[in-house]
């Protein structure tokens, strides 16, 4: 189910939350929200599935406004919030079921699902234990869990891994991408890397307003129009090298990064490349090229050039 957001904004006393964002996300993709805390995110979500009201502007799904069908709308998604609310003196199957008769389900299709579940959650060991007895990690997934009992079209997770260890991070991961090759799926997390894993488009809001909405590569080419490479050329005086290099038409900037190993970052000037001109240098000075490798912007530099300014 497509999901449609048109000038959506949300104001708490006279502080605005949201402020008149609009985008799309479409069946079987996975995007990333992401923002700092207080930005706007977790407000977004709720509007999205209906546990707040909208302020302005409206959501609609599969073209039908969550103001005016809210309810009925509800039953198409799944919503996992960021502080797991879990009844902690119920047993896991017994909540499940809860959930299941919340949503309307028959008591045979509540059955398959748990057990449907409770393989996919990784939850057998722990099904019998009360919710209270959980470690955190479990909890996460008992809310995971509650969010996809009734095999929703769209799944809304606020920090969904909040709590899990790597392995259980890794599954819920894999989880996540193999859902989303059928669902719609928005994911919130403060983890970047999980984010260029597992999403197939990054959308960045800070304070109300999205500041970045693409992919991870058309995050980073937006980021910076200037190629950087680290170098390493043996045989030569580092600081001949640093002289031949800071010449070269292309080049930007030139740093030494590490001074042991004689190891250096070359910025070029934008809209240039400066790898064949690094190249043909070591060829004509005699010079050892034994390493020349390019780098990417990270998304965590991108995300904190985009949230601190």
């Amino acid at each position: 189910m497509e999901i449609q957001i048109e000038n959506l904004s949300k104001k708490y006393g006279h502080q605005k939350a949201v402020d008149a964002i609009s985008f799309d996300i479409k069946p079987g993709e996975v995007l990333g929200f992401l923002g700092p805390n207080g930005a706007g995110k977790s407000t977004t979500m709720k509007m999205i599935t209906g546990y707040l009201s909208i302020g302005e502007g409206d959501v609609r799904v599969d073209g039908k406004s969550v103001r005016e069908n809210g309810d009925a709308l509800k039953r198409h998604i799944g919503y996992l919030p960021e502080n797991n609310p879990l009844y902690h003196e119920m047993p896991v199957m017994d909540y499940l079921a809860f959930c299941g008769a919340l949503q309307g389900m028959s008591r045979t299709s509540i059955a398959d699902r748990m057990r449907e579940m409770v393989r996919v959650c990784g939850l057998n060991a722990e099904k019998h234990k009360k919710i209270g007895e959980l470690s955190k990690g479990y909890r996460q997934r008992v809310g995971l869990a509650q969010a996809m009992i009734h095999d929703p079209e769209i799944l809304v997770l606020d920090e969904p891994t909040t709590g899990l260890d790597p392995n259980q991070i890794v599954e819920i991961r894999n989880l996540i991408r193999e859902l989303g090759k059928a669902k719609t799926v928005v994911l919130s997390t403060h983890i970047l890397p999980e984010v260029e894993a597992t999403c197939d488009r990054i959308l960045i809001i800070n304070k109300g307003k999205i500041v970045a909405n693409g992919t991870a590569e058309t995050l980073r080419k937006q980021a910076t129009g200037r190629e950087v490479v680290r170098l390493r050329i043996e045989e030569a005086r580092l600081e001949d090298v640093l002289s031949a290099l800071r010449s070269m038409p292309s080049t930007d900037t030139v740093e030494v990064v590490d001074k042991e190993l004689s190891r250096i970052e070359v910025q070029s000037r934008s809209g240039l490349s400066s790898r064949k001109e690094i190249f043909q240098l070591c060829v004509q000075k005699g010079w050892i090229l034994s390493e020349l490798v390019p780098l990417e912007t990270r998304l965590e530099d991108i995300f904190r050039n985009l949230t601190t300014h």
